[in-house]
């Protein structure tokens, strides 16, 4: 295998950031498409003839949402790990860490298979929707979770093809599951009238397929990646600790980060429908922000992976300083549009007069935020290219309770402003609690 070292002596800086971005764009570019298929379903939805419909399809797809979030570290420990053994240029543990989480991937899937009914009784127990909506949402959730298996080794697929620097095949995969569920969407609901169940039946469908091309795209891969299929790599009991050991740490690291936003939204709830309202569309704005952002964390990701896997110090201070160089600059760009544009956005988002006021009193924050946020997302990508695991989940649980504690403060004080306060200080705590032990992460790479 040959590992392609994006940042050797003989790079220039020029050609440096093309490869930054060549890794970036096409990852931004997916995650664009991505609204586009909420926009669809809510369409779609939206002109069967009760609200009913559209409420069942929009707790149906939050309940999923939070399930596969919360197995997110199949896709992050995935590339690092696979970054690392591609930078070490081993091509046999490259294949190995995909099948590993892919097989992780799996057993988890048919766990949820079997948890399905206690699953979907507690979560709709906790929104307490209308009898005919949590009807309709249980007949979604009994068909999309059959398609957990498949969701969950696409994020070993995406992981594995970040991990090895191929991030247009992340964009294809993400464009063809999207692609095929608009198409299906329209043809079983608007076509055949299955309404919910149509909705739900297009998800699986492309989601399945999605995961059976990204297969077939993995296998195009290893034949040119090279090596020989060795199956006591497979099964190396220290390497299967040392990966359930990662992904543990990201789960948990997830969940404070889930829990954080969950009792953000909860506290907002307590100032009225109006203000909770309003508190959905900003959030709206941090999606946006991660659009971009992203791209840039996942570059790192890789290519710090691949810097610490030739145990090589000066391509992984070059990638970092070259993918958050790009970050910074995007950040930048989302703080001015904010500021330029806020309200308009809000009121694009929102036509309700009690909600764009509430909503613009704090725009303040989305124009703060971005150039703050922009650390914790790059510090991220950079840890877990690092597979620096431990560090992640020891500074995300420091930073949860430091919001916890800065929300009841501040709320006290400021009200709806306070809460926006603590968010910005959770943000804070992310990047400063990383930046803390970055210093020692550099100093351990090689020389």
């Amino acid at each position: 295998m040959q590992s392609n070292r994006l940042f050797s002596a003989n790079t220039s800086p020029r050609e440096r950031h093309t490869q930054v971005l060549k890794l970036a764009a096409p990852i931004i570019l997916a995650n664009l498409s991505v609204p586009l298929l909420g926009a669809v379903d809510t369409a779609v939805m939206g002109h069967l003839p009760h609200a009913h419909y559209l409420g069942a399809v929009a707790i149906g797809a939050t309940i999923m949402q939070f399930i596969y979030w919360g197995f997110g570290f199949l896709r992050m420990g995935t590339t690092g790990l696979t970054a690392q053994a591609f930078g070490a240029n081993q091509p046999a543990e490259v294949r190995a860490n995909f099948q590993r989480a892919a097989i992780l991937g799996l057993i988890i899937g048919l766990l949820l298979w079997a948890l399905q009914y206690p699953i979907i009784t507690l979560s709709l127990h906790l929104f307490e929707a209308s009898a005919t909506v949590e009807e309709l949402a249980h007949a979604y959730f009994q068909i999309r979770i059959w398609s957990a298996p498949a969701v969950l080794i696409n994020y070993c697929l995406i992981g594995w093809f970040i991990g090895i620097h191929n991030t247009r095949l992340t964009f294809i995969l993400q464009v063809w599951m999207n692609l095929v569920n608009i198409l299906l969407d329209l043809i079983f609901v608007l076509g055949f009238g299955w309404g919910v169940e149509g909705v739900a039946a297009a998800t699986v469908i492309a989601e399945v397929s999605a995961a059976l091309l990204g297969i077939i795209l993995y296998r195009r891969e290893v034949s040119r990646i090279g090596g020989t299929q060795e199956p006591v790599k497979l099964i190396d009991t220290a390497k299967l600790k040392r990966m359930i050991a990662i992904n543990l740490d990201i789960f948990i690291r997830t969940f404070c980060l889930i829990f954080a936003f969950a009792f953000f939204t909860a506290e907002a709830a307590k100032f009225g429908d109006a203000t909770l309202a309003a508190n959905a569309v900003l959030l709206q704005f941090l999606h946006f922000l991660s659009f971009g952002l992203d791209g840039f964390a996942q570059a790192a990701e890789a290519l710090v992976g691949q810097a610490l896997g030739a145990k090589d110090r000066r391509m992984f201070k070059i990638a970092v300083r070259t993918s958050t160089i790009w970050a910074v600059g995007i950040s930048g760009a989302y703080a001015l549009v904010y500021w330029i544009t806020g309200p308009l956005i809000i009121d694009l988002l929102t036509d309700i007069e009690s909600v764009r006021l509430a909503a613009k009193e704090v725009v303040i924050w989305l124009i703060v935020l971005p150039m703050i946020a922009v650390w914790p997302y790059m510090l991220d990508g950079i840890f877990i290219g690092a597979t620096r695991s431990a560090d992640m989940r020891n500074g995300m649980m420091i930073s949860l309770a430091i919001f916890v504690a800065a929300l009841f403060v501040f709320k006290a004080e400021f009200g709806y402003h306070g809460l926006w306060l603590a968010l910005t200080i959770f943000m804070a705590a992310r990047g400063i609690t990383l930046g803390f032990v970055y210093p020692k992460l550099e100093r351990s790479i090689g020389n």
